[in-house]
């Protein structure tokens, strides 16, 4: 972890959820901000039809772990919405989430990326903010992250332990980024029947337009460019939307060994993902 995220951890630990709250969870760069938006959308859209314009997205959905400075932390932010449910974007591994949480059978929407797109896309992201350590040289990133010396730990502790935990806590729903990406339309309809809501038809048509990747890459209350900390002459935060990016960085002997290692560290788990 950095000070960033340790700063203000004894709040995070006491965070008090309510039993209306939504929390968005993921390791970082799974798509994490794409659901959250979505989610803000299908809940307000409706009721404040320019709110993707005209409030920034931070503002809307809070990091709770955040503690960029005394005064932005994520649980104060969480604190001052006004708007119900309060959707809380996160990407603390389940044995972090504060107990509330569970204590009050909060909705959990998961959504997990494959492996070798998600280290390409942290690779970026790293190389652009300065939230997250220096990345250094590709091939020593992608040996870091298969040993699991990340920022939120390991992507195989972290995708496998929401995983499970679907066995055990029955409101979680699970989510994949390249299903996202295949049908978007569906698993809209997906994550509305998760939420209980029910749009018409005409603001299912706002939200899928609203959320379309271009749309959101242009959108600067989304897009994180007036972000101070992070440079957007290396990389935009919102960078390519694809699937399969990685067959552009990996090389075929980096894929083999990330391929063998990544079959014994996912020995014995149900969880699938496309890599294509």
């Amino acid at each position: 972890m950095t000070h960033l995220f340790t700063d203000n951890w004894e709040k995070i630990v006491d965070f008090q959820a309510r039993p209306d709250d939504i929390f968005i969870m993921s390791y970082p760069r799974s798509g994490n901000t794409w659901v959250s938006h979505t989610t803000d959308m299908l809940c307000f859209g409706q009721k404040f039809p320019e709110r993707d314009t005209s409030v920034y997205f931070h503002n809307r959905v809070p990091i709770l772990e955040v503690a960029f400075s005394c005064t932005v932390r994520g649980t104060d932010m969480i604190e001052k919405l006004t708007t119900s449910p309060r959707i809380i974007k996160c990407h603390l591994p389940v044995q972090l989430l504060p107990k509330s949480v569970w204590e009050q059978n909060c909705r959990i929407v998961y959504v997990a990326r494959n492996a070798k797109d998600n280290v390409v896309s942290l690779f970026h992201y790293e190389r652009m903010t300065k939230i997250l350590p220096e990345p250094g040289d590709w091939s020593s990133y992608l040996q870091r992250f298969m040993q699991g010396k990340m920022v939120f730990g390991s992507w195989y502790d972290h995708v496998n332990g929401w995983w499970e935990k679907k066995n055990t806590y029955s409101n979680i729903h699970y989510m994949f980024y390249e299903d996202l990406i295949e049908d978007t339309d569906r698993e809209i309809d997906a994550l509305c029947c998760f939420l209980g809501l029910s749009p018409s038809a005409e603001e299912k048509e706002l939200v899928r337009r609203k959320v379309r990747f271009d749309e959101m890459k242009e959108n600067d209350k989304v897009n994180h460019s007036t972000f101070k900390l992070m440079d957007f002459n290396i990389s935009t935060f919102i960078r390519k939307g694809k699937v399969a990016d990685w067959k552009n960085h990996f090389t075929v002997a980096q894929s083999e060994e990330f391929d063998e290692d990544y079959k014994k560290k996912m020995k014995g788990s149900t969880l699938k993902f496309k890599h294509e």
